[in-house]
């Protein structure tokens, strides 16, 4: 890990509140069909509908290996198109290394310790 912490500005407890993180269950994973670097994801935000999330994890993660597990997502961000496909939150990860040197970057998914369900709010 580098020995300099990169920092982002600060924001007040208001602007924080404005992100709305949820638990969600990835109930398909599999690559992007544009994108080497990307899975495309569907999970269960306990909202009824299934939601379309891209995430950049495919050199740390099989598809097959995400498939029912629990992650936590930024729900309200708008959402974008990737590379042709719909992407409607983030799912959050913690990376030893900022973007660039793959080789030696290690990303984790943020998860539950125990089992809640899907759309549980993280605070």
């Amino acid at each position: 890990m580098s020995d300099e912490v990169q920092t982002k500005p600060q924001i007040n407890f208001d602007e924080f509140a404005k992100v709305d993180l949820r638990v969600a269950r990835v109930v398909e994973a599999e690559p992007h069909p544009n994108a080497d670097r990307l899975l495309k994801l569907k999970v269960d935000d306990g909202s009824g509908e299934p939601r379309q999330i891209c995430a950049g994890v495919r050199a740390f993660y099989k598809p097959e290996d995400l498939v029912g597990r629990l992650i936590v997502i930024v729900a309200n961000l708008a959402p974008r198109q990737i590379r042709g496909e719909e992407s409607r939150g983030m799912l959050l990860a913690a990376s030893n290394q900022p973007k660039g040197d793959e080789e030696e970057r290690r990303v984790v998914l943020l998860t539950t310790m125990e089992e809640i369900e899907p759309g549980s709010i993280v605070s």
